[in-house]
C-alpha cells in the first residue's frame, strides 16, 4: 500500500514539474505547515481572529477574514448549565469554546476552507480539541499551541513559519 501511495506521488510530481516545485510540493503535502489558502484561527477563551494565507507554504501571507467574539454566555452553558465546581470565567470560555466549535464546523461544511491552521492558548487549545467536529479535524494542517490573540499580523506569521 505505501509503495503504491508513493508511486502515485512520484507520478504527480512528474506531472507537476513543469510547473513551480513548490506548487507541487504544496498540492501533494497540505497535510503539515500553513498552505496556501488556509484558514487560520488565532483562539483565547475570550475570542477568536480569522485569517487567509494569501501567500505560500514557505512564505505566509496573511490577510484577516473577520472575528468571532461570545454571544450570550448566560443563556448558553458549555452544557447547558453552569457546573457548581467551576467559577463563571472557566464556563464562559467553555461556552465560548463551543461557540466557536460550532462556527468551525458551520464554515466547514459549507466548504469555506479546505486547510485550517489552529492556533491557541493551552487552555483553550484543550477545552475545543474534545469537541470540534471530525469534518473540522479532517482538514487541520497544523496546530500551535501558543498564546498569540494580541500579537500583530507579522509576529503570527512569523510564528507559523518557525513551528
Amino acid at each position: 500500500m505505501i509503495k503504491n501511495e508513493t508511486r502515485i506521488r512520484q507520478t504527480k510530481l512528474r506531472f507537476l514539474e513543469y510547473r513551480n516545485l513548490e506548487i507541487a510540493k504544496e498540492y501533494l503535502m497540505p497535510n503539515n505547515g500553513c498552505p496556501k489558502n488556509a484558514f487560520v484561527v488565532i483562539a483565547s477563551g475570550a475570542e477568536a481572529k480569522f485569517f487567509r494565507n494569501e501567500g505560500t507554504l514557505r512564505d505566509i501571507k496573511l490577510s484577516a477574514a473577520g472575528a468571532l467574539s461570545p454571544k450570550d454566555l448566560d443563556d448558553d452553558g458549555p452544557s447547558g448549565r453552569r457546573p457548581p465546581e467551576s467559577s463563571a470565567r472557566e464556563t464562559d470560555e467553555a461556552t465560548f469554546a463551543k461557540q466557536l466549535a460550532h462556527y468551525l464546523y458551520a464554515q466547514g461544511h459549507k466548504s469555506k476552507f479546505k486547510y485550517l491552521v489552529f492556533v491557541a492558548d493551552p487552555d483553550t487549545l484543550g477545552e475545543i480539541r474534545p469537541i470540534l467536529h471530525k469534518e473540522v479535524t479532517d482538514k487541520i494542517t497544523m496546530e500551535l499551541n501558543k498564546t498569540l490573540i494580541n500579537s500583530p499580523t507579522d509576529d503570527i506569521e512569523r510564528s507559523l513559519l518557525a513551528a
